[in-house]
């Protein structure tokens, strides 16, 4: 429904009709604005959506998503954006074999409207018959639910200082150099079961720590550290086995000073008992949803940790 907003208007001349010192100007309700791609030019207009519903502003995260994925966005006539999301598609470009959704805001004053449900229901349909995922939190769980999506898991977010235990691990890591490139692509998209090719090549410009596990055989598994406001944030996180996916924390907690954030998959026990021994705390705990897929491809005994939960 239209909003009506009253302008004045002032006649020139010596004579003015009461009739024309108000006019009526339609202003569009919010539900009915029209729903664009965003580009890299939108981002402070996505950081200050963060901050409005008490996100952190995350431009670095913001950036990477906008450039590697497709945003769409809803403008404020007002100024800024009423409503944003991201969906990053893996696989090849003309048939992609999954999409992620991820960064789904709606401005507070906004809120409440079925703003964000017109959104989703754009996406949904856009991608046709792509199958989907998202990381949703309690809040956001019901409507991803009304639209369709199913809980297939669960990640449960750990924060902290990580302290190291002190004993040597058998597991051999070292920092990527670009030569390694193309065994982490070949490991990732065996693991992921999608090419992430697109999201992959930009995680040395992205993250300020990209290590690498190697046996005898090749890389066993890699890891990459990015700056997310105070903390590194741990993703992606894919190795062979759990003592190489907890080399690589904390070979990656020996180079820098800043307490780690990761999603860890619930079902990797093991690996978030550790954790928490080592000084991460649980903060919280997301739903792993899909839509148009029963459970999502890729090997997930070998995966840990997403690179972002707002891109799988």
């Amino acid at each position: 429904m239209a909003k009506s907003t009253y302008v004045r208007l002032e006649r020139s001349g010596r004579g003015r009709r009461p009739s024309d010192s108000l006019t009526c100007v339609s202003t569009p309700s919010p539900a009915a604005l029209p729903i664009r791609r965003l580009t890299l030019r939108d981002l402070t207009a996505c950081a200050d959506l963060s901050e409005n519903r008490g996100w952190p502003r995350e431009e670095h995260k913001w950036g990477f998503l906008l450039s590697s994925g497709k945003g769409y966005g809803i403008d404020d006539p007002d100024g800024g954006l009423v409503a944003a999301c991201v969906v990053t598609e893996y696989g090849p470009q003309e048939r992609p074999g999954l999409g992620a959704i991820g960064m789904v805001l709606v401005a507070e004053r906004h809120a409440r409207q079925g703003i964000g449900r017109r959104l989703m229901r754009h996406v949904v349909s856009t991608m046709g018959t792509t199958p989907l995922t998202l990381h949703a939190t309690p809040n956001g769980r019901p409507l991803y639910e009304e639209l369709g999506f199913k809980v297939t898991g669960r990640a449960e977010m750990v924060r902290g200082r990580f302290t190291p235990d002190g004993s040597p691990s058998p597991v051999t890591t070292r920092a990527a150099t670009a030569e390694d490139l193309t065994g982490i692509l070949a490991l990732d998209e065996e693991v992921f079961g999608a090419d992430r090719t697109p999201l992959i090549i930009r995680l040395p410009a992205f993250a300020d720590q990209l290590r690498v596990a190697e046996d005898g055989d090749g890389i066993t598994g890699y890891a990459a550290a990015w700056p997310n406001m105070e903390t590194h944030v741990v993703g992606p996180l894919i190795a062979r086995d759990t003592e190489t996916a907890r080399a690589l924390i904390a070979s990656l907690a020996a180079h820098t000073d800043r307490p780690l954030r990761t999603d860890i998959d619930v079902r990797h026990e093991e690996l978030l008992t550790w954790v928490k021994q080592r000084g991460l705390a649980s903060i919280a705990f997301n739903s792993v949803m899909t839509y148009g897929t029963a459970e999502l491809p890729g090997d997930w005994t070998r995966r840990f940790a997403p690179l972002t939960v707002a891109a799988g």
